[in-house]
């Protein structure tokens, strides 16, 4: 197959990396399967230009990109209905979608089973238009990273300090949200401090991704916490990756969501794919099935 990887020079792994030496293995091994690929590697803010330019490109079947989950889903959401396939590079600090689609977490045993993996297809959802591979999230979660975002940190794990100072700070000052919900199965109102709405439903016993990326629903997820007791169950419960049987938690399955927010606070955003947005008064999430077309590895390589 015909590659282009677009690497971010800005993105998690990849910034400490020394991106001269990285490119020419990068070849070296996706060459050895008979594969014929070309390198770009960018700057953070020349990564939509460049995604946009791989979408439209005539002469490329797999447009491989490595950098963070923001990275992945820009990638994902301009590929998302068309004949090129999407190769995930773990080089972020969480790689969520990679882990959903059983992805190695090293570099070079990511690149070695991409270069002998399937094409298979897999769901997207959306908030009001906009194409997501994870989550879309108001509460806590957006609350932590524009703490986070405050902090001064390097490299993936300065990030993910940064992150643990960011979510105690939220654990002690959670905002609380009043929401409207309705879902092609459900109505309700709720007072939360964190609701997600997810691309397919968490696995358990793990981080917050789905093990079945082509599951065909969307998880929402709504915390019930009337204490500061029952907030520290709900995030001991999220650590370990129990859904399930965690009782701060609601669940519900759908195929499309609508959220209404009556008194929209402008401090307050929202997270999509990890990236904070603006949040809308109105928001609608739907389910795609099957619209991206990804490389994944086949099962002897994951």
């Amino acid at each position: 197959m015909r590659f282009l990887a677009i690497l971010n020079r800005d993105g998690g792994t990849l910034s400490s990396l020394d991106i001269e030496v990285f490119s020419p293995r990068l070849i070296e091994l996706l060459r050895e399967e008979g594969h014929e690929v070309t390198v770009r590697a960018v700057a953070g803010r020349e990564i939509v230009k460049a995604i946009d330019e791989a979408a439209t490109a005539t002469d490329i079947d797999v447009v491989m990109a490595g950098g963070g989950d923001g990275t992945i889903s820009l990638a994902a959401g301009k590929l998302a209905e068309s004949d090129k396939a999407l190769a995930v590079l773990p080089a972020g600090t969480m790689n969520l979608f990679a882990r959903s689609l059983r992805m190695p977490l090293d570099l070079d045993q990511a690149i070695k089973a991409l270069a002998k993996g399937k094409i298979k297809q897999v769901d997207l959802a959306s908030v009001n238009g906009r194409y997501l591979v994870h989550q879309l999230s108001i509460g806590m979660h957006p609350q932590l990273i524009d703490l986070r975002e405050k902090l001064t940190f390097r490299g993936r794990v300065g990030k993910i300090f940064a992150s643990t100072r960011a979510a105690v700070a939220t654990f002690q000052h959670p905002h609380n949200i009043l929401v409207q919900v309705e879902s092609d199965i459900t109505r309700f109102e709720a007072v939360t401090q964190s609701l997600s709405v997810t691309n397919n439903l968490y696995g358990e016993g793990h981080l917050p991704f789905t093990d079945k990326p082509d599951g065909g629903t969307l998880g929402l997820y709504v915390t019930r916490a009337a204490r500061r007791s029952d907030l520290f169950f709900f995030f001991a419960n999220m650590a370990i990756g129990r859904w399930r049987k965690n009782d701060q938690v609601e669940i519900h399955q759908a195929k499309w969501v609508k959220l209404h927010l009556p008194y929209l606070d402008p401090r307050f955003k929202c997270a999509i794919d990890g990236e904070l947005e603006p949040l809308a008064q109105d928001m609608l999430v739907k389910l795609h099935p099957k619209v991206l077309r990804v490389l994944a590895p086949s099962p002897t390589e994951q």
